[in-house]
């Protein structure tokens, strides 16, 4: 944070009009600066992921570079021309030369600090897009089978936006529209939690009457919900402990957004119950993935551990990658876990408070 006080909060139309003012053969370099210029008293960073998206097809182009509109629209009125007849459309534009435009991108997240707090900053989930000549407007091998084909055009490589010429970008847009756009990750924690606990005390009085049978060899036995799960209006969700656990374990001594950047999401379904999450994503990832092996050793476990932590640059990065569900498999934290308990392994005593938290109560996020 700099040394000025902050005086208001990022919201969406301000962003909106930063971004839009960014020019294309800048943006890059000029989106932070831009942002601290608008925003008095924020020092923002920004990170991009590798995540590659196409949006919808948003234009039809020419032979010859002239641009014919809206895609669904030139498609609507060449069918309207030709009566609807897919396979007279199909013979006109198999060999015409237009091409269909869309935007591809990959997601960028800005951060600035707002104390000195773990969950004291805010986030703003962005899109790097760049406009490209994707490909013909109807498959020149095989005729659609109906207008939707025309609409989801399947036969073009959409590997990466390298592939296909440049036609404009690269420009930010603000994304997470369900909530998750602009975050102040503090306030986002505190609602994450109220909303759960909410959630659970609405249905205390199902649960105060619901029974578990299970039939054993003595016969069957009924036992109350609650009374099996004790601890269950003391939950902490997923998103929380993530947090919680990174303020006390080695980490703690490195700001959180310089790792990680998280997918939020807050809204309801059609069942109005209310949604509200985040996916965590590592900003900086290890070569593979950790998994535990056949007959390797706990030692051997905590050898490749610590070669990740170097790798990532962060103290029990591990851990938090393990938590993911995609980098390290969950197995070898219960396997550092029992080491631990057996003395014949060692961590510093904060993780493995943090380690065998988790490894008594599990939490991660699946993909």
């Amino acid at each position: 944070m700099s040394d000025q006080k902050p005086v208001r909060l990022p919201d969406p139309a301000s962003v909106e009009t930063v971004l839009a003012s960014l020019e294309a053969q800048s943006a890059d370099a000029a989106l932070a600066p831009a942002l601290n210029k608008t925003f008095p008293g924020f020092a923002f960073t920004v990170a991009t992921i590798d995540d590659f998206y196409w949006c919808s097809p948003h234009a039809v182009v020419a032979a010859d570079g002239t641009r014919r509109g809206d895609h669904r629209a030139w498609i609507e009125s060449e069918l309207a021309e030709l009566g609807g007849d897919l396979t007279a459309l199909w013979h006109r534009h198999r060999q015409a030369g237009e091409k269909f435009a869309e935007w591809r991108g990959t997601s960028a997240f800005a951060f600035a600090p707002t104390g000195p707090g773990v969950a004291d900053f805010v986030q703003l989930s962005l899109g790097r897009e760049l406009e490209v000549l994707a490909g013909p407007v109807v498959d020149p091998d095989y005729r659609p089978r109906n207008v939707d084909d025309l609409f989801e055009p399947t036969w073009v490589s959409r590997d990466s936006a390298a592939e296909a010429q440049q036609l404009a970008g690269p420009v930010y847009r603000l994304r997470g529209r369900a909530g998750g756009g602009i975050v102040h990750m503090r306030s986002f924690l505190a609602r994450r939690a109220r909303i759960d606990k909410e959630q659970r005390e609405a249905g205390r009085p199902e649960l105060e009457n619901r029974v578990i049978r299970e039939v054993g060899p003595d016969g069957t036995r009924d036992t109350a919900f609650l009374d099996a799960n004790p601890d269950w209006f003391d939950f902490v969700p997923r998103e929380n402990r993530f947090f919680a656990d990174w303020q006390r374990s080695s980490a703690g001594a490195h700001r959180i957004f310089d790792h990680w950047a998280f997918d939020i999401h807050d809204l309801k379904d059609r069942g109005q119950k209310r949604e509200i999450g985040f996916i965590p994503r590592p900003l900086k990832m290890p070569a593979g993935k950790l998994a535990l092996g056949v007959n390797i050793s706990v030692h051997r476990l905590m050898e490749r551990t610590e070669a990740i932590d170097a790798e990532v640059g962060l103290p029990f990065a591990w851990f938090f990658l393990m938590t993911h569900g995609h980098w390290v498999d969950p197995d070898v934290g219960d396997a550092i876990a029992e080491g631990l308990r057996q003395g014949r392994v060692r961590l510093p005593d904060r993780d493995a408070a943090v380690l065998l938290a988790w490894a008594d109560k599990k939490y991660k996020y699946l993909f």
